[in-house]
């Protein structure tokens, strides 16, 4: 299980990335960009991922994710359960959302499998999620 603790621990230490405080909710930016906001009740995370895949990723662990609500559908957004997860799981989600915001000068360092393992994270979830695709139905959604 993650906590919000956790997200910040590691959210914090990447480049141009910052804690807010909207409505007394916590989120993280970069710029204006929101890549990762969490419920009020701290229980779910919102984080930045390709609209094309989170159907996908919803349909391939239901009880894990979820889509957001109405009013974010128009964004590249998905919703994770924290205790379903485990920190690596996090790591993953959460670099891949802020990879998103970021000019991939700045993200180039943490890209590819020796860079992303030095931060603890074995591959991007748009990787691992289309990889259970192809395997379950044959191809892209």
């Amino acid at each position: 299980m993650v906590t919000v603790a956790d997200v910040r621990a590691f959210a914090g230490t990447l480049p141009r990335a910052y804690e807010v405080v909207v409505h007394g909710r916590l989120k993280f930016r970069v710029g204006q960009i929101v890549f990762v906001s969490f419920s009020d009740d701290e229980t779910l995370m919102g984080f930045g991922f390709p609209k094309e895949w989170r159907q996908a990723l919803v349909e391939s662990e239901p009880e894990k994710f979820m889509l957001p609500r109405a009013s974010d559908l128009r964004f590249n957004w998905a919703v994770v359960r924290l205790a379903e997860i485990e920190a690596a799981e996090m790591r993953d989600l959460v670099l891949d959302a802020w990879e998103m915001v970021v000019p991939q000068k700045v993200s180039a360092p943490y890209r590819g499998p020796g860079s992303r393992a030095a931060v603890g994270v074995a591959q991007t979830s748009v990787d691992r999620i289309a990889s259970r695709v192809v395997d379950d139905r044959g191809g892209a959604p």
